[in-house]
């Protein structure tokens, strides 16, 4: 019982009491997107189709259940680094909230980026991209597998010596910014925020199947990001975001939308008569990639559209 107890202490104190944002904003959720429906409707938009949306929100479910299991890995491994191997110690305080945003976002552009140049990442990034609409419930339509090893890019920040707690709660603020920013209601933010942050016309793009907008924008909230690394691509006006993949899975089953690239990759890699090398590659190389140059990643596809498209 007293090590029970020393156990609790322990955990008290070495764990800040943040809430957990993204539970406390399910209702604001659920309100935006009855809003949002309501907007389109009279706006003459048909961006909701409901056997869509109720995927997209068993998606979202699910990926909090299982949250529960893979932010305590994450916790673990956090922690395992903080205690044991980071270079400082910064405290909890305002101005090192604002070095972990900027860290953080530039943690989840690398995270985001990689998830689609990367197809042992885009098995569990492809989810976010199924859906053929755009509309709040998109947001929503999270990965059920990403949570268990996606971390790695995070894990420098406890390195460094930020706290395991307070870079989950940047996280999360991360991931509650990003929610809005998923809707066609809002044509553009004025120039300013449009020049720094990411927005709704950004965000668009980066769910664009269309040659030109493939891989495009992948800021969390920052859109700096994309502009210092090459990967920023404005929404044209005269090129309509067609929303879902370059091959669509056409699918609303959960089960599925969950796993089926994961069956894909490992059907590439490990079927037929390849050697060690090439399996190797199906895990790591874009998607879209072959071994027998037969396949087309997102930069062949972005060179073909612009060389047709030479006036744009």
């Amino acid at each position: 019982m007293n090590c029970k107890n020393t156990q609790l202490t322990f955990l008290n104190e070495v764990m800040p009491d943040f809430p957990n944002i993204i539970l406390y904003a399910i209702p604001f959720f659920i309100f935006a997107m009855l809003l949002e429906l309501y907007v389109t409707v009279k706006m003459g938009l048909k961006t909701y189709e409901p056997k869509d949306a109720f995927s997209s929100i068993a998606m979202g479910l699910g990926n909090v259940f299982l949250g529960f299991a893979s932010k305590a890995l994450v916790l673990f491994a956090f922690f395992l680094i903080y205690d044991s191997f980071k270079f400082f110690e910064i405290p909890i305080a305002w101005w090192s909230f604002v070095l972990l945003f900027f860290a953080d976002d530039f943690s989840y552009y690398w995270f985001h980026r990689i998830s689609h140049e990367c197809r042992l990442f885009w098995a569990s990034h492809v989810v976010h991209h199924s859906s053929q609409h755009y509309n709040l419930s998109t947001a929503l339509r999270q990965t059920w597998s990403g949570g268990f090893y996606t971390f790695i890019f995070w894990l420098w920040l406890p390195l460094l010596g930020f706290h395991p707690a307070m870079i989950m709660l940047q996280m999360s603020i991360s991931l509650l910014y990003q929610f809005w920013i998923h809707t066609e209601i809002i044509h553009k933010m004025p120039k300013w925020f449009e020049a720094i942050f990411n927005t709704p016309s950004h965000h668009r793009v980066h769910h664009g199947s269309n040659p030109i907008y493939l891989d495009r924008n992948h800021a969390g909230i920052l859109i700096i990001w994309d502009k210092l690394f090459g990967t920023f691509q404005p929404e044209l006006e005269n090129e309509k975001v067609t929303y879902g993949l370059v091959k669509n899975i056409n699918t609303f089953n959960p089960i599925k939308i969950a796993f089926i690239e994961w069956f894909y990759m490992f059907r590439d890699a490990f079927s037929g008569k390849k050697s060690l090398k090439n399996r190797w590659l199906y895990l790591i190389k874009p998607p879209g990639w072959k071994h027998d140059g037969t396949g087309k990643i997102s930069t062949d596809l972005r060179k073909e559209w612009l060389k047709s498209n030479k006036n744009i």
